[in-house]
């Protein structure tokens, strides 16, 4: 079961054997009938005054970072009230020995601490040099979480669990805290179903939801949400509509829901439809809150306990959650990655909405386009309109001065349009120019071609073989002037002796 908060005991209600009890037990006595009157609490009062079990799930949500159950969340069955300790847990009635409160030590828990310590540090089962090697083994035991401690012959063996302090695989995490008020009525139920199957089958499922309700004609089964869990699991949200008599209608209370839900014939028939799990979907008061995190869960140490609120990204919304073993770690994993798809998925959404807007902003930029040429064809048309009307309506009468002085107006315009120099000859300069940029891009787009890869590569060997070529002539020739260049140097020299030998 999940972790229990304290809700409004209601007569139909019976504590689920596995869960925490609250804050406080309490008797109920399961009614006949189902009823979203007033309850009677028929038990003694929890922490918050007389109360009655609700579920309790952070796992339904994800907040900044991490989070997703308390405990063991989406319903694993480890209540968060020591961890495997929620037996015992149970059993205590009064404030001091509450969830959040450390327990009084009873004897069997002292006598336990004292059996514990002895398996780790001076077991004396064999009575040699072989007990240190047993307590070696004892304390490799207790930090892996499972295995049985022998210390003496007499005395029967510890047993190790991940819940014992010594137990190195545990982390914390964050969840998020739901924000749902009770008077929003909605409810969580895990469907041990695919969410394809839940989705396709959704209105047969009202139907028996309504059947289990009692067929009351005054109730209607909502679904709130759909999601989909690891492990081919479903969540669905559901909230009770109740219509009066006189027309008005009401949200049934999460709590009141919920305490029907768990009834043992309920129970049994919400088994029947694959229900692994039912929680109400409730906010924390801040009392509530605070009475969480002052002191550490079982097993936890108050340290890391500490630092774990003090590392709190958003201690408005989250709330630290321990993670005990490989299991939880494993489980909260899958529930990150289903997580992720779904954002993933949400985001795939997302992007085909905005394709579809900007296809939709394309096309209805067109139309604008298209529907201000319509109205300049429309406003010319309607101006030609006017001037025949004005001119039928004008005929026969004078030439009025101010349309003579429009009409002078008018053939200054046209004259400055006709002006070489003016308007009419730039303008048709710039056509000149679009026409030249139009024929010679046409042309490019015709003289383009491609060269294959294998065909540019061989031209470009070519090349760089007749650049080598070239560079080796030039060299050649340099050196041949180089030549030149030292004969006639040697000519000039012998050609002034012999003019003196001759003389």
């Amino acid at each position: 079961m999940a972790f229990n908060f304290s809700a409004t005991a209601g007569a139909g209600a019976a504590n689920p054997t596995g869960a925490f009890g609250g804050f406080g037990t309490t008797t109920t006595s399961a009614a006949p009938a189902f009823s979203f009157s007033a309850p009677t609490n028929t038990g003694t009062g929890g922490l918050f005054g007389g109360t009655q079990n609700k579920g309790f799930g952070f796992g339904t949500s994800f907040g900044t970072g991490t989070g997703t159950g308390l405990g063991s969340g989406l319903g694993t069955g480890l209540g968060f009230g020591g961890f495997g300790t929620q037996q015992q847990q149970q059993q205590q009635t009064t404030l001091g020995t509450g969830l959040f409160n450390q327990p009084a030590q009873t004897p069997a828990q002292s006598n336990q601490l004292i059996n514990t310590a002895s398996a780790l540090s001076a077991p004396t089962l064999l009575g040699d040099e072989r007990d240190a090697i047993l307590a070696k083994w004892n304390q490799l035991q207790a930090f892996w979480g499972t295995g049985k401690g022998y210390f003496n012959n007499n005395i029967a063996p510890v047993e190790f669990t991940q819940e014992n302090p010594f137990c190195r695989f545990k982390a914390v995490g964050y969840s998020l805290m739901p924000n749902n008020k009770d008077e929003d009525g909605l409810v969580v139920l895990v469907f041990n179903r695919k969410e394809a199957d839940i989705r396709s089958q959704q209105q047969q499922l009202v139907e028996s939801l309504h059947k289990i309700l009692g067929g009351n004609q005054t109730l209607t089964v909502n679904v709130e949400g759909v999601k989909t869990m690891p492990d081919d699991q479903t969540e669905v949200i559901i909230y009770i509509v109740e219509r009066s008599p006189n027309g008005t209608s009401r949200r049934v209370p999460a709590t009141t829901l919920y305490a029907h839900f768990e009834q043992a014939n309920i129970k049994s028939s919400l088994q029947q439809l694959g229900v692994s799990l039912s929680m109400a979907r409730t906010e924390l008061s801040p009392a509530q809150v605070k009475q969480l995190l002052q002191n550490p869960p079982a097993g936890v140490d108050p340290i890391i306990w500490e630092q774990a609120k003090v590392d709190n990204p958003d201690p408005d919304k989250l709330i630290p959650v321990p993670m005990v073993g490989f299991k939880e770690l494993l489980r909260r994993l899958k529930v990150q990655d289903q997580m992720t798809k779904q954002h993933q998925t949400r985001l795939d959404i997302i992007s085909e909405d905005i394709s579809e807007l900007q296809k939709n902003q394309t096309t209805t930029m067109a139309k604008i386009a298209q529907y201000k040429r319509k109205l300049m064809a429309l406003s010319h048309r309607t101006l030609q309109v006017l001037i025949k009307q004005e001119i039928q309506r004008k005929s026969g009468y004078a030439i009025q001065a101010d349309e003579e002085q429009l009409r002078v107006q008018l053939d200054t315009i046209q004259c400055e349009l006709n002006a070489p120099t003016q308007f009419k000859g730039r303008l048709n300069e710039l056509m000149s120019q679009i026409r030249m940029q139009n024929h010679f891009g046409a042309v490019r787009a015709e003289e383009r071609y491609y060269i294959d890869a294998d065909l540019l590569r061989e031209i470009k060997q070519h090349l760089k073989q007749q650049q080598e070529g070239l560079s080796h002539l030039i060299s050649i020739i340099k050196d041949d002037l180089e030549d030149i260049k030292l004969i006639e140097h040697g000519l000039n020299e012998s050609i002034p002796i012999r003019g003196g030998v001759f003389s």
